[in-house]
């Protein structure tokens, strides 16, 4: 067949096929489109973050190419996606990327005619994603001010309940363990493993956005993560993602501070999955494809199919390992990390999240896939459609796993990951939900960081540093008890004066999320729920923070004259001393308030 994917010709042939004619039953959408929420924030990523703006423009092709050749040439064999489209993609799209968003339409009319709903879900969440790298990424709206905005997005997003993805977590089950799961993952290991790579991309560059306070140092912290998505491109397959990136691992502060974003985005990428499974697997008849890929959508919209705790999520974020995903976007240097499992091996879990058995932490073997998937787990297998069950067989089995899995990485992320509380998502109210999101998001943090082998002190340090802007080991935290209260102070050397006023934003920010309630900061730094938190939310009335400068950086006063409040407010304090190995008393340094 001709290369599918050659420059503009592959987009003049796309966009004569939009024009011709087809003997494919035409799909149509009843519903209007919906694009940008109005905002002046609108287009700032694409403004000050060009470079990385311009390869999700890749990306939207790579998805569309690779949905309208599965579906439209699937008698042309992996070679056109594992070799033609693939080449084209790294050494000339991902090199020279298009300017501005591309028509997925014109790129896949094909397989846009066979699901156009599905076409519009991942356009939606498309247009979320960007709306909110453009908030994080504009440096004139304040903390406050951003979290507020990104509210009114995802309000905004949600009012199309039928594009919409579900912001309850989603087990594994809907992508792995179906008739037809796991088929594109072992027909087309690189390119699954590129569209991996999109997506640790996708979400790792929240990171430098949500940690870095002004444009100089996102900018930096978005090259880092350019960087190291490079370095995924250098040696494919072995260099691209082993597991499906998951959020809370890829961007831990991120998910802390934006958990029901977090849960959206990875229910997004794993339709993708699954939308490529339900074309590759040839086990599925074709006149079958479009209701099982409708099944399965419906299944990522709703609140109530294959839905997951908190905690649940989490510890499987953590168990499946940052390794295996390519890593951390930040603080990284040399080669990617090595895997400690075989690549896209299949997880055995229970309903908490938790590995089962002697696969913990291991790929699952080939002859035991197919096994788990009909026993163990029968009741995670959705139902296939009316008269295509007998037609459909079951999925191929797993390749052979080779890699030995590094146990011991498994058993130091259950501590961690085990600290989210096990919240039941299907009955909670929206407030509930949104706080156990964050409490369990942040104990991905740990997880992610203890599968890399670092001390918990360490991984301590460098989240606070992400949290806070300033290096942990050359600032000096004092986390002090008063009759009335007490005081976090935060101070570096004065001469540093950059360090100084980026403690200083950093603790008013602090001492304005408190009074809200919002402790998603001390969440993400300890990646735990801290001891005292939750008195002290349920009470905000009866506490009072302000923040008052020093010369070294600054503090926030707590004072409360409430008994319980004041209990919760000494645990919250001694917690704090003791995982920061701080003392409790003023710094010696004494110094009036500046």
């Amino acid at each position: 067949m001709t290369r599918l994917t050659r420059g503009t010709g592959v987009l003049a042939a796309a966009l004569a096929l939009a024009l011709a004619p087809t003997s494919l039953s035409a799909q149509w959408l009843d519903t209007y489109e919906q694009a940008y929420l109005r905002a002046p924030h609108n287009w700032r990523f694409r403004t000050d973050f060009a470079s990385a703006d311009r390869l999700f423009n890749a990306f939207d092709y790579g998805h569309a190419i690779l949905s309208e050749t599965l579906w439209a040439h699937a008698d042309a064999g992996p070679a056109a996606l594992e070799t033609d489209a693939f080449e084209f993609l790294t050494r000339e799209l991902l090199v020279k990327p298009p300017r501005l968003p591309l028509a997925e339409r014109a790129i896949a009319p094909q397989f846009s005619r066979l699901a156009p709903e599905i076409m519009a879900m991942f356009d939606w969440a498309h247009v979320l994603h960007r709306q909110v790298y453009d908030v994080l990424a504009d440096a004139r709206i304040d903390s406050a001010a951003k979290d507020a905005e990104v509210a009114r997005l995802v309000r905004y997003y949600r009012t199309r309940p039928d594009l919409a993805f579900s912001a309850r977590p989603k087990s594994m089950a809907l992508m792995q363990e179906q008739p037809y799961s796991l088929a594109f993952r072992q027909a087309y290991p690189k390119f699954n493993g590129l569209i991996w790579a999109y997506h640790w991309l996708q979400m790792g560059l929240y990171e430098p956005l949500v940690t870095r306070r002004t444009l100089e140092a996102q900018q930096a912290g978005v090259a880092e993560a350019l960087a190291r998505f490079r370095l995924m491109l250098a040696d494919p397959p072995r260099t691209l993602p082993y597991v499906m990136p998951m959020t809370p691992a890829v961007a831990p502060v991120f998910s802390a501070r934006f958990p029901e974003l977090a849960v959206i985005f990875d229910n997004l990428h794993s339709l993708h999955d699954v939308v490529s499974d339900v074309l590759a697997n040839p086990s599925v008849p074709r006149d079958a494809k479009r209701a099982m890929l409708m099944q399965a959508s419906a299944a990522y919209r709703d609140d109530t199919t294959e839905v997951m705790t908190v905690a649940a999520y989490v510890r499987m974020s953590g168990h499946m390992g940052l390794e295996n995903m390519g890593g951390a976007p930040l603080g990284q240097t040399g080669p990617l990390p090595t895997p400690t499992v075989a690549r896209g091996y299949v997880m055995k879990h229970d309903k908490d999240g938790n590995m089962i058995g002697e696969h913990t932490g291991h790929a699952m073997p080939a002859d035991t896939t197919k096994k788990a998937a009909n026993d163990e787990h029968a009741a995670h297998n959705m139902p296939m459609p009316a008269n295509t069950a007998a037609k459909a067989g079951a999925a191929p089995a797993a390749a052979p796993a080779a890699a030995t899995a590094d146990t011991a990485a498994a058993a130091a992320v259950a501590p961690a990951a085990a600290a989210a509380p096990a919240h039941d998502m299907a009955t909670m109210d929206h407030a509930a939900h949104q706080a156990a999101l964050t409490a369990a998001a942040a104990a991905a943090a740990a997880a992610a960081k203890a599968a890399t082998g670092d001390s918990a002190f360490a991984a301590l340090q460098r989240r606070g540093a992400g949290v806070m802007g300033v290096d942990q080991y050359s600032s000096q935290h004092v986390f002090q008890d008063l009759k009335d209260g007490g005081r976090i102070v935060l101070e570096r050397d004065p001469g540093d004066t950059a360090g100084v006023a980026t403690i200083r934003a950093h603790l008013r920010d602090v001492a304005a999320a408190f009074t809200r309630g919002d402790f998603s900061a001390p969440f993400a730094t300890h990646a735990q729920v801290v001891p005292g938190t939750d008195v002290m939310a349920a009470r905000k009335a009866r506490i009072r923070y302000s923040m008052r400068n020093r010369p070294g950086g600054g503090e926030v006063r707590i004072t409360t004259t409430d008994p319980v409040a004041l209990k919760a407010v000494r645990s919250f304090l001694q917690f704090q001393r003791s995982d920061h190995r701080a003392p409790g008393a003023e710094p010696k340094h004494q110094h009036p308030p500046s």
